[in-house]
């Protein structure tokens, strides 16, 4: 294997997709649990909260376990023949994101959502416009939990290893591609390839910022 030979590049679009995927279904998942959670009142809400802090914390082999276990051939959805693909290691990273960034938006909205909810009652904005309101004052929350989960999905090596098999050609990625080159005693390639995946991660970072400031621009502009 040779660095930025067709294999490692298809390694790094897969990364690419998956993270990005998985990091995009875990906040239309996250963002509107974490601000319904703050608003709502249940029978049971800290026992949701302290699990959802559990979640937080997951070890990512008992996530790809889990997953594993209900996507095997004996396992309850194995007639999906989901394991060892693209599709098992986007639910194994949603089932650890998700729970991160529905925790971040959730102490966000605790600290500051019936204050911005008070004063959207007090101008007389409807639901749909105070809802808005939150996420439009909440927005840099919101994007700290986005970001943080794409952290998390970055990183990830467990859960996708086991669900995912780490295939050539197939589900193997760079945290994987990186974990097999240091078991094969190749640190330099390893090392460069470490690089390459923070890289790119700086590299989404810094797009995302940027497209938030614009989209502020335009909205104070407007």
């Amino acid at each position: 294997m040779e660095l930025f030979d067709a294999e490692i590049l298809g390694i790094i679009g897969l990364t690419l997709r998956m993270t990005l995927l998985s990091t995009a279904i875990s906040a239309i998942i996250g963002i509107p649990l974490g601000l319904w959670l703050d608003r709502a009142n249940f029978a049971g809400k800290r026992l949701v909260v302290l699990i959802n802090r559990t979640l937080m914390a997951s070890p990512p082999v008992v996530v790809g376990l889990v997953v594993y276990l209900i996507f095997m051939r004996n396992g309850p959805l194995g007639f999906l023949r989901l394991l060892f693909t693209f599709e098992a290691m986007v639910i194994a990273q949603v089932l650890l994101i998700t729970p991160i960034i529905c925790g971040i938006v959730y102490v966000a909205a605790g600290r500051n959502a019936a204050r911005i909810r008070m004063f959207a009652v007090t101008m007389g904005a409807s639901k749909r416009q105070t809802r808005f309101l939150i996420i439009k004052e909440l927005s840099n929350e919101i994007f700290f939990a986005v970001i943080t989960g794409y952290g998390r999905a970055m990183s990830e090596v467990g859960a996708i290893m086991i669900v995912g098999g780490n295939i050539r050609y197939h589900t193997r990625t760079m945290t994987t591609t990186i974990s097999l080159l240091r078991n094969r005693g190749e640190i330099e390639q390893a090392v460069v390839l470490g690089v390459v995946l923070m890289l790119i991660a700086l590299t989404v970072q810094i797009i995302a910022d940027f497209l938030r400031k614009r989209e502020r621009r335009l909205d104070e502009n407007f």
